[in-house]
């Protein structure tokens, strides 16, 4: 008599296909995730032609892409993934799969995954559709928009967890999300690029968890980000991955909030 051997990424895989149906049956969340981005870039575009871009090197094109998928990260990924983790706690799905041979981090791994590789699909489609409509030429530093793009997927992710462990319900999602999205759309260059915002006020936003992302996807379009400007950024970046994969060891939930 054999026994079947898995692993780790056999494990997940299967996981995320079980999640994958189960995302295609969750209409509101399918929505926000898959419409909302797609519209949000209309109206930052309508936006950026009302400020004065003079001498800070960025034109309409070069704020409206990386805002796009800046949109994608926090909807698709962010808010996405906060519902994913919060109705499977609360369906005790997550309760169950700890009782096989699934590890925490392979359990959030392949729930995870069909929201990632979503959002990751979304912001690619994001990116070449403004390019092309807005006249940008292909970013001459695109290794600095993988990398962003990246690093914003895996932070996204993390935050969501994180964010999950504070969310009693699919309906609190709704409430416990928008601290983080708000702040987010505001202070990390998306509405507003930090080139034209004061210093003091500059310097403060550059700290905020999305901003490094939106900086470096930004750099690969201008190509105006050398390699050391880059390096703050990442630092950035993942010390906020670093920080949020440490709460959720220490306080993400498993069973249902009682």
């Amino acid at each position: 008599m054999s026994t079947a051997v898995t692993t780790p990424v056999g494990r997940m895989t299967s996981l995320a296909r079980a999640e994958l149906t189960l995302l295609g049956r969750s209409k509101g969340t399918l929505f926000t995730a898959l419409l909302v981005p797609l519209v949000l870039p209309f109206s930052v575009r309508a936006g950026v032609k009302q400020m004065d871009l003079a001498g800070t090197g960025l034109s309409v094109g070069t704020i409206v892409v990386p805002a796009a998928i800046g949109f994608s990260l926090l909807f698709a990924v962010y808010a996405g993934l906060v519902g994913v983790f919060t109705a499977r706690r609360e369906e005790l799905v997550l309760k169950r799969l700890r009782t096989g041979e699934l590890r925490d981090a392979e359990i959030l791994g392949g729930s995870a995954l069909p929201v990632v590789a979503t959002g990751l699909a979304q912001s690619v489609i994001l990116a070449v559709g403004c390019t092309l409509l807005l006249g940008l030429a292909a970013p001459p530093a695109l290794y600095l928009a993988l990398l962003g793009l990246l690093l914003g997927l895996v932070m996204c992710a993390v935050l969501a967890a994180v964010t999950s462990a504070f969310t009693r319900s699919m309906e609190s999602a709704q409430v416990t999300t928008l601290p983080l999205m708000l702040v987010s759309m505001i202070g990390s260059g998306m509405f507003v690029p930090l080139e034209v915002l004061p210093d003091r006020l500059a310097a403060i936003c550059e700290r905020l968890p999305l901003t490094p992302v939106i900086t470096l996807l930004r750099g690969g379009w201008t190509g105006d980000l050398s390699v050391s400007d880059a390096f703050g950024p990442l630092v950035t970046a993942l010390a906020w991955i670093v920080v949020g994969v440490f709460a959720v060891q220490r306080r993400f939930r498993w069973e249902p909030r009682r």
